[in-house]
């Protein structure tokens, strides 16, 4: 895995030092070698952190004749197969890497390879001859490409430091961007949290010449949603079973050592399953010992059936997560206001001591329907059918049953649920799984918009059922938050993160399957239980999803507490020009009374103020300009 930037500069002298300061800002994604590309017309930085032909891999890698150079963040485990054609129609290798395949694939196909490379990848092609820069993101982004466009000149990195390195570039806090953060307690796709740069779509490729841009999808998700076809259960079984034999056989593929994150939990016990028949395996887990939500029990299990040499940390003993949390500010580009990122902060430092990739359980939950969130959609259904009176009034009521410590309690889940019953449909679906509402958020913010969080929205998929949701979530959800947690908590520590569940043939074949293969009834992850049922110890299949967090809501009222007051104070939230202190100041005072439940909340806010002042945001109190130029450009998407 690597890390890339760059930035074109066809009408201008430049010297080193900026792609020089902007490959560095990326070291930990890639301390085994470094590497610089600089002509008259473009300057590229990649950093690599070795895995597949360790000592022929180097970067950036060049054509024969060299007009065309290649960066490449990214693993294509289809490259043997490929390689082979590619040697069928002439072309000649000199080492036994991925990315020389990529760049091959690229001189035979241009863009139209990107359809047959398999697996993940960011990365950037430039033809001297033709002055012509494509940037390249995989089908689901499970690795980042960022954007941004000045004049005639374009930058891009695989992380958000690597154009903020740029002295000249402007740090204003995008208002778009914020916005939707507010509400989902992530950053949707194009938008960021920095006006101006932007994030190229998953499945997209980005075309510059001469300081024109065009933005094209070469994959769809929507296609395969809108494919019906007609399974029966035995032979959707039987080809689930094949795809996760062969991804993961794929996944397995490195020549450092691998491990595997587990949580005792049905999605990485699954990957487990498929992987301990190849090879002996390291895993890695999180616990917390005397919590409700403990998976120790669940962890060990898995790991004693399959015999795995395992490891694991406690993070209920007394840990810095302080000095963790105050990290991230620096590693997560954007605010890391999934409060898992602290447990998968520890697994991913944790791992890096013995191995250099990780297997995870990631994608399943989206693609097979794993998340209570997809019942309460239904049910919300049902609720809609009492008088929003009726409703009301037991939200009412609800306030006087006492808050719980739990991470996610059942007095937690039922007035959150009540509380989305009281929305339109879709907005109830991202209410689930986010933070504030559009009118909670007028209470925090100045002039708050809702029209960027109802852009993302009007794209929500026409399918029915759960598949409307799931689709949606596979759209936004997926990459723009679990995806980002993994690769950035992962990369910080310089460990690549596999997730064998995403590879695109189990995308395709999840979304043409109906919506009851996935959640039939109230039971979760239909089709994946079936399949797994007598394949898994006894136990694991059928308990309850636990999910890799933290229990926010007792750790702002202890442990966390010193550090929410030391950030989120008076002066902070004033010195922004858009956040309202009073609004702000009564939701921590809520919430330290016990009078309702707002880690979620609190930790968004914790977060965006801490990675502010990292990274010295400058607030915006009008729209940005290039709002409506975005918006156009993606459209062409």
């Amino acid at each position: 895995m690597c890390g890339i930037a760059g930035f074109t500069h066809e009408n201008r002298p430049v010297q080193s030092s900026p792609i020089e300061r902007a490959t560095a800002s990326l070291l930990h994604r890639g301390p085994d070698q470094q590497g610089l590309h600089e002509s008259r017309h473009i300057s590229l930085g990649v950093v690599r952190l070795a895995i597949i032909d360790v000592p022929s891999g180097r970067q950036p890698m060049h054509s024969e004749d060299g007009d065309t150079v290649l960066v490449y963040n990214g693993e294509v485990y289809n490259h043997v197969e490929l390689r082979a054609e590619l040697q069928s129609l002439g072309h000649h290798f000199l080492t036994q890497s991925d990315t020389e395949v990529v760049l091959h694939a690229f001189l035979e196909w241009d863009t139209e390879c990107f359809r047959r490379l398999r697996g993940m990848f960011g990365l950037a092609l430039w033809c001297e001859s033709r002055r012509r820069l494509v940037l390249a993101r995989d089908r689901m982004g499970i690795k980042p490409v960022y954007f941004f466009r000045r004049g005639h000149d374009i930058y891009f990195s695989s992380e958000l430091k690597g154009i903020l390195s740029h002295s000249d570039i402007d740090r204003n806090l995008d208002l778009n961007g914020l916005n939707c953060f507010l509400r989902v307690n992530y950053v949707p796709a194009p938008y960021t949290l920095v006006e101006g740069i932007e994030k190229l779509l998953p499945g997209h490729f980005l075309t510059w010449q001469s300081g024109k841009i065009s933005v094209e999808p070469y994959w769809s998700l929507d296609s395969f949603f809108a494919a019906k076809k007609v399974w029966s259960l035995g032979a959707a079984k039987e080809q689930l079973d094949f795809l996760l034999r062969d991804s993961v056989k794929d996944h397995l593929i490195a020549d450092v050592p691998l491990g595997l994150w587990a949580s005792g939990g049905l999605d990485s016990s699954t990957i487990l399953h498929y992987a301990a028949s190849a090879r002996p395996l390291k895993t890695y887990s999180i616990t917390f010992r005397g919590r409700s939500f403990d998976e120790s029990p669940y962890i060990r299990q898995a790991a004693d059936y399959y015999g795995t040499e395992h490891s694991e940390i406690d993070l209920s003993a007394g840990r810095d997560l302080e000095s963790a949390i105050q990290e991230f500010a620096f590693y997560s580009d954007e605010p890391s206001a999934d409060a898992g990122c602290l447990p998968v902060w520890y697994l991913a430092r944790m791992s890096s001591r013995q191995v250099k990739v990780a297997l995870s359980g990631e994608g399943a939950d989206e693609l097979f329907g794993g998340y209570v969130t997809y019942l309460a959609d239904r049910y919300a259904q049902w609720a809609r059918r009492a008088p929003a009176g009726l409703r009301k009034l037991a939200l009412r009521a609800l306030r006087f049953w006492p808050v719980s410590d739990d991470k996610i309690s059942f007095e937690y889940k039922l007035k959150r649920f009540l509380n989305g019953s009281l929305l339109p449909p879709d907005d109830a679906h991202i209410f689930w799984n986010g933070t504030f509402t559009e009118d909670e958020k007028t209470g925090i913010l100045e002039g708050a918009d809702p029209s960027p969080m109802a852009q993302i929205l009007a794209r929500m998929p026409q399918d029915s059922g759960v598949n409307r949701y799931l689709h949606f979530d596979q759209l936004y959800y997926l990459p723009d938050d679990i995806l980002v947690k993994s690769d950035r908590m992962g990369m910080a520590h310089s460990v690549e993160v596999r997730p064998p569940f995403l590879d695109h043939r189990i995308v395709e074949f999840a979304a043409s399957l109906p919506g009851d293969y996935k959640v039939r009834g109230s039971k979760l992850k239909f089709l994946l239980k079936e399949l797994m049922k007598d394949k898994l110890p006894p136990g694991i299949v059928n308990r309850k999803k636990v999910g890799l967090d933290i229990p926010t809501h007792d750790w702002f009222r202890g442990v966390l507490k010193p550090l929410l007051l030391d950030t989120v104070t008076e002066p902070a939230v004033k010195q922004t020009g858009i956040f309202r202190w009073q609004g702000i100041q009564t939701l921590i005072k809520r919430h330290l009374e016990r009078r309702e439940n707002l880690g979620y909340h609190l930790w968004g806010l914790l977060t965006l103020f801490l990675w502010i002042k990292r990274w010295n945001i400058q607030p915006r109190s009008e729209p940005p300009a290039t709002s409506n130029r975005r918006a156009r450009v993606t459209a062409t998407a």
